[in-house]
């Protein structure tokens, strides 16, 4: 524990909560994602930790460098149905501050076309999603230039924003809505996502 516990603090920090000291010491451990929705832990106020818009973590304001703890940070993240996302344990539930999405699809991988695509990405979090019902896409309007932003669904309600080569990407993939021909999306897992009229680019991918 001594150990992992130095190493964040070279990263800036001058402590931590118990609990998540206790995250610290297991860093690399290779357990895998915890039931974190079983839990129900007291929330015990904020910490100075944030996830920028470009999926960086920071802490004290200063960036998290070492890979195997954001991994391990990020496998007891929860996203609560009040819309703010926790790093929560069994003893503890701490708030954190998420910028936009608290993870980036990195690489992207498709197969098949139409209606046969089944569309696998990667997060930077070592997170590896099919793109499906369960996994689904959503799209947003970029509030600085109305450019489109994909997001999909990763797990336990937290999500990945597409990074901007994921985008032009996957912009080669959107195709008119079987139901509505006038409207753009993408077709992955035996499901069509349709790009919202309300958020779509003028020409599909310009913008972003």
């Amino acid at each position: 524990m001594q150990k992992a516990t130095h190493d964040i603090r070279r990263d800036g920090s001058d402590s931590i909560p118990a609990g998540l000291a206790d995250l610290v010491a297991r860093a690399g451990d290779g357990r895998g994602i915890p039931p974190v929705e079983r839990w129900n832990p007291p929330y015990c106020g904020e910490i100075d930790m944030r996830i920028s818009a470009d999926g960086r973590w920071h802490y004290l304001g200063s960036p998290i460098g070492r890979a195997r703890l954001v991994r391990l940070f990020a496998s007891v993240l929860r996203r609560d149905d009040d819309g703010r996302h926790y790093l929560v344990t069994p003893v503890e539930r701490i708030g954190i501050t998420v910028d936009d999405a608290p993870f980036l699809a990195v690489e992207l991988f498709a197969e098949g076309e139409g209606r046969d695509r089944l569309i696998t990405l990667r997060t930077n979090v070592g997170d590896v999603v099919r793109v499906d019902a369960d996994h689904p896409l959503r799209f947003s309007a970029e509030a600085e230039t109305g450019g489109l932003k994909p997001y999909v669904t990763v797990r336990r309600r937290l999500e990945a924003l597409f990074s901007r080569p994921l985008l032009h990407q996957l912009a080669e993939m959107l195709e008119e809505d079987p139901a509505t021909p006038e409207r753009l999306g993408v077709w992955s897992g035996g499901v069509f996502f349709p790009v919202p009229a309300e958020v779509a680019a003028p020409d599909g991918e310009e913008g972003t």
